[in-house]
């Protein structure tokens, strides 16, 4: 198992290498003059000429790349060009508001993916199976802002029911212990017995995550199908039910285990395109994470906001992966093999 995991680790190393260069390059090559946007149209030359300097804008590409491996090595992603501030403690502040969205997202789409999944593939044929994959087909192909407009619309317009955007009540102050907001509610009740701000966090958090998990959700139920209905028609499952155990200990100890392998490693990959696609949810929902951050550093063409975003949300998509590939060689001693 060490040298699995070893192997593993080891080949994260040019993954994020070649990540760091990809984005490097992409940034550095595109059009417009991050110096100018900054400075804006009005600027002099010499002020421009100053930011690029300041910048290392006016150095060769190649000297420009060696000194960013430098930095980010060493975790100094710069300062963004549009606050000031160092890209490294946005990119922190901002993290636990994206992580909190997409561990939310994908509790909800995996939960209901399994179960989705289960009742097609145990009702192979009939009309709620025929159902719940229209309904993941309908869900795979539709666009996760046009939904999200459409849950706004629906259920903060049209029935008040839910927020329209934000993390939380800005009536409501709570010092936060984690930036987690829903952990922070929890240990909240306990120490003050007061639930109004878990309440408000999760009203704000239940929108933005159910547009996120519409399109993992759809997956995980077709993957669940597939691989349960391949699983019920092995011999051990036949000789399980010859045994005289019941539909239910077959269908959920028996087959559900196996047919879960390749689920695992789906979830996982979901939850990274959580991560990066959370840009537009966040966006249209105001949710003050990593995604939205995105959206207007790369509007503003703020160079190392940018790099250090992509990169940053790169590392915790490979770091995924590996707990996922780690999980499954755990639970599935031939992969270790």
């Amino acid at each position: 198992m060490i040298k699995y995991i070893t192997k593993r680790l080891i080949l994260l190393i040019p993954t994020l290498f070649g990540v760091v260069t990809i984005v490097f390059f992409m940034m550095s090559l595109a059009p417009g003059d991050p110096a100018r946007l900054a400075l804006g149209a009005h600027a002099t030359p010499e002020a421009v000429e100053a930011m690029r300097h300041e910048l290392g804008l006016d150095r060769p590409l190649h000297i420009q790349y060696l000194n960013y491996l430098k930095q980010v090595a060493v975790f100094d992603f710069g300062k963004s060009i549009k606050t000031g501030e160092p890209v490294l403690y946005e990119l922190l502040s901002r993290f636990p508001a994206t992580i909190e969205l997409s561990v939310v997202s994908i509790i909800i789409s995996t939960i209901l993916g399994i179960l989705a999944g289960i009742i097609s593939a145990t009702r192979q044929n009939s009309m709620i199976d025929f159902g719940a994959m229209f309904a993941a087909l309908v869900g795979v192909s539709m666009p996760v802002f046009w939904l999200a407009l459409i849950l706004i619309m629906v259920f903060s317009v049209g029935l008040n029911l839910f927020p329209t955007g934000g993390r939380i009540n800005i009536r409501l102050f709570m010092d936060p212990l984690t930036q987690f907001y829903l952990l922070d509610a929890i240990v909240y009740i306990f120490r003050e017995g007061d639930f109004s701000y878990f309440l408000s966090a999760l009203k704000h958090i239940i929108l933005p995550a159910v547009a996120l998990a519409t399109i993992p959700l759809a997956v995980i139920a077709r993957v669940t199908r597939s691989s349960m209905l391949e699983v019920v028609r092995q011999d051990y499952i036949r000789t399980a039910r010859a045994k005289g155990l019941s539909e239910r200990t077959v269908i959920y100890k028996h087959a559900l285990r196996n047919a879960l392998l390749p689920v695992i490693t789906i979830i996982g990959i979901e939850f990274g395109y959580n991560l990066a696609g959370a840009v537009l949810t966040e966006e249209i929902f105001s949710w003050p994470g990593i995604g939205r951050w995105l959206y207007s550093a790369v509007t503003a063409r703020d160079i190392p906001a940018v790099q250090g975003g992509v990169i940053l949300i790169a590392v915790v998509f490979v770091l995924v992966n590996l707990a996922v590939d780690i999980f499954y060689a755990y639970i599935n001693p031939k992969i270790r093999y």
